[in-house]
């Protein structure tokens, strides 16, 4: 981005997960604020960051600003008209009682002075001045909380770093920190200050929040690297409605001073408890980077606020969108799709092949051809982007580079065959050139082929580099030795979708891509099943969720068909949605959808095009049993493991899991290893008592569940492929 993004960490986002969220949103600057760190706990916290992150780390400072101590029952309301006492000996504050940090500095306050208390929430006046307290009336009551700001009417002269901010600054020099922010820089000679202290090759932020500091503006850019907007301290001595006038001015100046200008608070004020910003944010936050504004900080949104990424992917899509509008014409009123910051398509585009216009204008005169259901559902899923970025079915060099390198020519990873099998006889009807209309057994044209090349290939050499095996028992190669001994390749554009009654769950990639996107999710778990959901499943998405720091899970069971024995899709389906609906899940962090597709049985091959087509879906992370989508014992326990290390980086990161079990001692889940008598679960168990009427106990799939199929069953419908 051509704009910085700095945030400021807090109980929130210290951690290591979270850390690594915002680096990966593209946050330039990490930043702890000192007014609310103590320094007993800061080398802790700048490890913390260190180790968990590349990007800089700022600390910033406390400054020459006045602060309410302590109330000992926490924030207090203080009456009108009422009269309070500040004193410099530490004292159990109250309502009428209490200290101002420094304490000292009430030694400076006039009978006279107007003291704004807490964002302008309290207005006092001062009416005597003793050695040891300061006496003031109310002027206008409110709540006082812990370590508010505080502002007198007139300046007070206050050094620019406190003793704490001192010793705090001297433990980031110690432990490598390099950039800085001086609050309330009121002159120059205050940046000179803590120059003395970090050095000249620090990167030093002034923040201007007083009157002074926009007085001596030029001294104070001179000796910083870049200046801050604090508009909420700066709009206590600036009326408020000069704030908007005031912040254009300083970022034209400090740019024509040849340094970077920073604005913050009130950015996202309202996602600190919402997800979603207000109207008046969003054109907030684009007028500021309008301005000429280098980049905008986050302070309470990422530091406390219930949505920390959400809060900075905002800030990210409004810069994105800032600058696609900067390439066109100003005056266009043209809508476009919204900035998306979900993962990349594979391949980088997500393919979009449906028949048009001309292309369903001559389907009459077209030579038709009926395929397998298989066959369709692969037309359905390349369309509809699924499996981008093939456009269509694979000519035997694509296939044959896919079988040796896992990799399109091109060389991106794709680890399975997508072929149309033919016999010698059906390609006697077409040749490469035409287009084809690939149809169902009941005559409906399904789909266009525009046939690229004809050409036989070895079946049993290719079962062997597909399955890793050419045995027969072998259902992927039994299903591929069935088919023609011919591979018939080309683009594909779908005319009508295959009927089904799960319609409904069925979500192509654009759908949960604009599902996540409307959620605010930008990173999600993807969960690939042929099962009703047990006690494991639920164990391995919420870990998954747990480990990643995933916003959400995308549930997306196979519900095309299957080997006999295999659950049929509504069972499947109506499993899940049992859980959803009794909320057995986390609120407002799962989606439920289906693929439409067939199991291969290939293994590690499938665990990697399974990811990828979740990928394509939006989902960031996938996760991967031990024998994801295997067969007997054809494939080790550790080979999907294997290929995706091999593989490396291919946008979407496995979550990989053992064998789980439950452990009847710490009732709980837990690997099949581990030490304790751990009770497998498995599906094939799983679906043998359901087809004896055996007990199945809770803790291998829920009552609930288990309720839900017996009464499939009593109503007279089937569970399993026959």
């Amino acid at each position: 981005m051509s704009k910085e993004l700095l945030c400021t960490l807090g109980p929130a986002t210290l951690n290591g997960q979270m850390i690594s969220r915002l680096e990966e949103l593209g946050v330039n600057l990490f930043r702890i604020n000192l007014s609310h760190t103590r320094n007993a706990d800061l080398p802790a916290a700048i490890r913390l960051i260190q180790g968990a992150t590349k990007v800089p780390l700022c600390l910033d400072t406390e400054g020459a600003q006045i602060r309410t101590g302590e109330f000992i029952d926490g924030p207090v309301n203080v009456r009108e008209n009422s009269i309070v006492r500040v004193h410099v000996r530490r004292v159990p504050a109250d309502a009428v009682n209490f200290n101002l940090y420094p304490r000292e500095i009430i030694r400076e306050f006039q009978v006279g002075d107007f003291v704004s208390i807490d964002f302008n929430a309290v207005l006092a006046q001062v009416i005597e001045c003793n050695p040891d307290d300061v006496v003031m009336r109310v002027l206008n009551g409110g709540q006082i909380g812990n370590n508010k700001a505080v502002t007198v009417d007139r300046d007070v002269t206050m050094p620019p770093l406190t003793p704490k901010d001192e010793e705090a600054v001297r433990i980031g020099v110690a432990e490598g920190v390099s950039h800085f922010a001086l609050s309330f820089a009121n002159r120059g000679e205050d940046v000179a200050t803590l120059r003395a202290i970090v050095g000249d090759d620090a990167f030093v932020i002034s923040k201007i929040e007083t009157l002074s500091g926009l007085d001596n503006l030029d001294a104070i850019a001179a000796a910083s690297n870049a200046l801050l907007i604090d508009r909420g301290d700066l709009s206590r001595q600036v009326p408020l409605e000069q704030i908007p006038r005031v912040q254009k001015a300083i970022i034209r100046r400090v740019k024509e001073l040849d340094r970077k200008a920073y604005v913050a608070t009130n950015l996202l004020e309202s996602m600190v408890t919402s997800p979603i910003p207000t109207r008046a944010e969003v054109n907030d936050i684009y007028n500021t980077l309008n301005d000429g504004a280098d980049g905008l900080v986050l302070a309470a949104e990422t530091a406390i606020g219930d949505y920390p990424i959400r809060c900075a992917g905002m800030i990210v899509r409004m810069t994105r969108e800032y600058e696609k509008a900067q390439a066109e014409d100003p005056t266009s009123l043209a809508a476009r799709p919204p900035v998306n910051l979900l993962v990349e398509p594979h391949g980088g585009e997500l393919v979009h092949r449906l028949a048009a216009g001309a292309d369903l204008a001559g389907l009459d005169r077209l030579p038709k051809l009926t395929v397998a259901e298989t066959d369709l559902l692969d037309c359905e899923q390349i369309a509809l982007g699924t499996y981008s970025p093939l456009t269509g079915f694979m000519d035997q060099d694509t296939m044959q580079a896919v079988l040796d390198d896992h990799r399109l020519p091109d060389g991106t990873v794709w680890t399975m065959p997508v072929v149309l099998q033919m016999t010698e006889a059906a390609t006697r009807r077409f040749g490469p050139g035409e287009r084809i209309a690939l149809t169902t057994d009941d005559g409906m044209v399904h789909s266009l082929l525009d046939v690229a090349e004809v050409s036989r290939f070895d079946r049993q050499a290719a079962a062997a580099k597909w399955f890793g095996t050419d045995a027969p028992e072998h259902p992927g190669v039994a299903r591929l030795m069935a088919g023609g001994e011919f591979l018939v390749a080309g683009d594909v554009r779908l005319v009508e979708r295959l009927p089904s009654l799960h319609r409904h769950y069925e979500l192509t990639p654009s759908q949960t891509r604009s599902i996540f996107a409307h959620k605010g999710w930008i990173q999600v778990v993807g969960f690939h099943t042929r099962n009703v959901v047990h006690r494991v499943h639920e164990y391995i998405q919420m870990q998954a969720l747990e480990r990643t720091g995933a916003d959400g899970l995308y549930i997306s069971p196979v519900i095309g068909p299957k080997k006999a024995g295999d659950f049929l899709p509504g069972p499947i389906m109506r499993s899940y949605q049992t859980l959803l609906e009794f909320g057995l899940y986390p609120k407002e962090r799962v989606v439920l959808g289906s693929f439409q597709t067939y199991s291969r049985y290939s293994g590690p091959r499938e665990a990697v095009f399974t990811a990828l087509c979740r990928k394509n879906m939006g989902c960031s992370y996938f996760i991967v049993g031990r024998d994801h989508t295997g067969v007997a014992d054809f494939y080790a326990p550790d080979a999907n493991r294997r290929l995706f290390d091999d593989l490396g980086d291919i946008g979407i990161a496995p979550v990989h899991f053992d064998a789980i079990g439950y452990n009847p001692e710490k009732e709980g889940y837990g690997p099949l290893d581990e030490a304790g008598a751990v009770e497998p679960i498995s599906g094939s168990q799983i679906r043998d008592a359901l087809r004896t009427g055996d007990e199945i106990p809770d803790w291998s799939i829920r009552d609930l569940v288990q309720d839900m199929l017996r009464e499939e069953v009593a109503a007279g419908r089937p569970l399993f492929y026959d």
